[in-house]
């Protein structure tokens, strides 16, 4: 399986990039927000990397492989759960995927099906889905700040492993450890780094608002 890709980019299309790897042409396709972010850094202009969800896409006579592309672990983490719900796949979730993820988490979290329906290739029925099945799961990813996202790895204490996450979500140690500490604070309870991380994003919307 292709794990990552880099190379130079020699084509952008609307959903999709052809990347020159060693004198090999491939096409990744690529979701609107992450071309966006690309874009913005400049990153469509030459050499690039990406990690990649690598899966087959069944045909009558034969599998063709396709390589969906992203700036980071997390970002393809959150992919990869947005396609467990039932009648989205792989490149149906890469067209639907148009805003940061961030704010796709965010709506999913707070069950906003007026803003998942929206979404291309969504509507009603599938975002009510979306919401059954994703809801409070995905809070961390609410915390992606989305001009500079980074990778996530876990830890066996579940407060190490959050601050982990927030850190490389680009918010400094400091900041991070502050958060985790008023989120404890509110709600002593928590358990898991799922629990913690859900408690510091109702925290942020909280500050925000």
């Amino acid at each position: 399986m292709i794990s990552r890709i880099s190379g130079k980019v020699v084509t952008q299309k609307e959903s999709a990039l052809i990347i020159n790897n060693g004198g090999i042409f491939y096409e990744v396709f690529v979701p609107p927000a992450v071309i966006k972010s690309l874009e913005h850094g400049k990153k469509t202009e030459g050499e690039v990397e990406l990690v990649t969800y690598h899966y087959y896409q069944m045909e009558p006579s034969r599998g063709v492989p396709v390589l969906i592309g992203f700036e980071n672990e997390i970002e393809k983490e959150f992919f990869e759960k947005f396609i467990t719900v039932s009648g989205i796949g792989p490149k149906a979730a890469c067209k639907a995927l148009v805003e940061p993820f961030s704010v796709t988490a965010g709506a999913i979290d707070r069950g906003d099906i007026n803003f998942l329906k929206k979404l291309p290739g969504i509507g009603e029925q599938r975002a009510r889905l979306i919401v059954a099945k994703l809801q409070g799961k995905v809070a961390k990813y609410g915390l992606i700040r989305d001009e500079h996202p980074d990778s996530a790895k876990g830890s066996e204490d579940y407060r190490e492993e959050a601050l982990i996450i927030l850190t490389q979500l680009q918010y400094k140690r400091s900041e991070a450890e502050d958060m985790i500490k008023k989120a404890m604070e509110r709600n002593p309870k928590v358990k898991t780094c799922e629990e913690l991380l859900s408690e510091v994003y109702k925290q942020k919307k909280v500050v925000v608002v």
